[in-house]
């Protein structure tokens, strides 16, 4: 029989995607309020590999990356998107604007092994958490480097964004070794 042990080992994780780079700005200071400091962010990045979100965001969307330096626990992602749903009204809210969906706001986690983005979609591929929330293990690490799978998303199976998540998964690996002298 195997043995249980808490998880541990994982930074808290968001992709913020607009129009507006004041939207990121915005995003990101919110959530700075709510966990802590960035420790690392990606620069900001054309979002431009599917047209999903076009009816309801607009064109012209730019997107950045944050990790932040903050302890996290991994069976609190459905409570932090569920937090950043809420984050995304609060902004349409309180500047409002001509598309329906002014601000996206992707909360997950990176570990060692993976990447896992948490959402409100069921798809063959996620597993359901609780509160309506699913997680996706969107990339992982094998050996030497980030590999996707076939459900992920376009945005993610980039060179830029693998060497973000590379520096992010680095950093943690430091911090894993120094707690465990």
């Amino acid at each position: 029989m195997g043995q249980t042990r808490q998880h541990f080992g994982t930074l808290f994780f968001t992709a913020i995607f607009s129009q507006n780079v004041a939207a990121i700005q915005w995003g990101q200071k919110q959530l700075e309020t709510l966990i802590g400091p960035v420790l690392i962010a990606s620069p900001l990045l054309d979002f431009n590999e599917t047209s999903f979100y076009s009816a309801t965001m607009g064109g012209d969307l730019r997107k950045q990356m944050f990790i932040f330096d903050a302890a996290y626990d991994p069976a609190t992602l459905p409570d932090w998107k569920n937090r950043t749903n809420r984050l995304e009204e609060d902004y349409r809210q309180a500047f409002p604007s001509s598309v329906e969906r002014p601000i996206n706001v992707d909360p997950g986690y990176l570990s060692e092994a993976k990447l896992v983005l948490a959402t409100t979609k069921d798809r063959d591929h996620r597993v359901y958490l609780r509160d309506g929330i699913y997680g996706e293990v969107t990339l992982y690490y094998l050996r030497t480097g980030w590999q996707f799978s076939r459900w992920t998303y376009p945005d993610y199976r980039r060179a830029d964004v693998f060497a973000f998540l590379t520096k992010g998964r680095e950093l943690l690996r430091k911090r894993i070794q120094e707690s465990n002298a």
